[in-house]
């Protein structure tokens, strides 16, 4: 009696393997995308002034208009997005804005272009909207090819799914790269669904917008990451008025607002880049870099927090035996069709991420 289309829906295997994380004793614990830095105290005083002064009721659909007007002003100025307030919505963070997006734009039978590897959600969003994922590979340095995007459109294609900083590959797209999957999505009436949530954990690369030169495209951001928000739920989506307005829709019907006085909050965390973070994380980023690029085979993460690896003998026992060394990290199979790989987080303690290393560079030995 359950809808056939959660048949192809899974469990999320990032998940499983957190809560795995949970049941052992001094866990190294490598799975979650969760910084390991804390809200902003000015960020936390604003969410608990709003508490108190009772501004705890719904918030319109679309979002708080001043947090609206100041997300316009961050898209313009710094994304290169130049739009209005009203071509803003508030949303129940990235995870929100995605599953807005695509059940804004996708009908039964639609196919969706996502590159692999891929973020999990986009897999499963694809299924609950009855559509088909129709994976293009990015292996062997995760950068895609717009010769094999090109050749993956069919007739029934409606949307190009891009992350950038990636997860899990923590690559970042060149702005060339953007460049041609426009004119390919333009060439065919393509929406492209841009999901740029790392956008602040960028080290000695480009962030580049796709939504400042493509008008079709559909950005998603949010606060969770970039000032570890991750349990406050409020992002942000804009892009072209026809899917706009089907969003609004979804979201009266669906997670009807992001949570009020946290909004609020995200008017004073717009003003407090988290620049100090950033530059840990890049230090955090070359402890994993240094530490295992003359074990394995890995792509230098330039964005994000994550290093995708390629597995030194078979990816199920290898994660078998990390387990039995209270490593926890996650199979690759979980954002890929492969399964040759794992991913790593390094959104965590600098002696957590040395301890993980060393954990590593022994496995790697007994597997050669």
């Amino acid at each position: 009696m359950v809808a056939r289309r959660m048949d192809k829906v899974n469990v999320s295997g990032v998940r499983r393997m957190f809560e795995l994380a949970a049941r052992i004793r001094n866990p190294i614990d490598l799975t979650i995308g969760q910084p390991d830095f804390d809200v902003p105290d000015p960020v936390k005083d604003a969410a608990i002034e709003a508490i108190c002064a009772g501004r705890n009721r719904y918030a319109p659909t679309t979002g708080l208009p001043e947090l609206r007007e100041a997300i316009a002003r961050k898209l313009t100025d710094r994304n290169g997005i130049r739009v209005a307030p009203d071509q803003v919505i508030v949303t129940s963070a990235g995870s929100g804005g995605l599953t807005l997006a695509f059940l804004s734009i996708l009908d039964p039978g639609d196919e969706v272009i996502v590159l692999d590897p891929y973020f999990v959600s986009y897999r499963q969003l694809a299924h609950i909207a009855g559509a088909e994922p129709v994976y293009v590979d990015t292996y062997p340095d995760f950068v895609p090819d717009p010769a094999r995007i090109r050749a993956s459109i069919t007739p029934r294609t409606k949307a190009i799914v891009i992350n950038s900083p990636n997860n899990p590959t923590g690559r970042v797209y060149p702005r060339s790269c953007l460049e041609a999957i426009a004119e390919i999505a333009g060439a065919h009436g393509l929406h492209v669904i841009s999901d740029e949530v790392y956008e602040e954990f960028v080290y000695g690369a480009e962030h580049v917008s796709i939504g400042s030169f493509y008008p079709q495209a559909v950005t998603v951001n949010a606060f969770t990451k970039s000032h570890a928000m991750t349990g406050w739920r409020v992002g942000y989506l804009t892009g072209p008025a026809d899917v706009l307005a089907a969003a609004i829709k979804v979201q009266q019907f669906t997670f009807v607002c992001a949570p009020t006085p946290f909004q609020r909050a995200c008017l004073v965390a717009l003003s407090k880049p988290p620049s100090a973070p950033v530059a840990a994380y890049e230090r955090k980023r070359d402890i994993i870099w240094d530490g295992l690029r003359d074990r394995f085979r890995l792509v230098r993460p330039e964005g994000a927090f994550y290093a995708f690896i390629e597995s030194p003998y078979e990816t199920a026992r290898f994660v078998e035996d990390a387990v039995r060394e209270s490593l926890i990290v996650v199979p690759g199979d979980v954002f890929s069709r492969r399964d040759t790989h794992f991913r790593i987080s390094y959104a965590a303690s600098d002696e957590v991420l040395r301890r993980g290393v060393e954990v590593l560079r022994k496995l790697a030995e007994r597997g050669a």
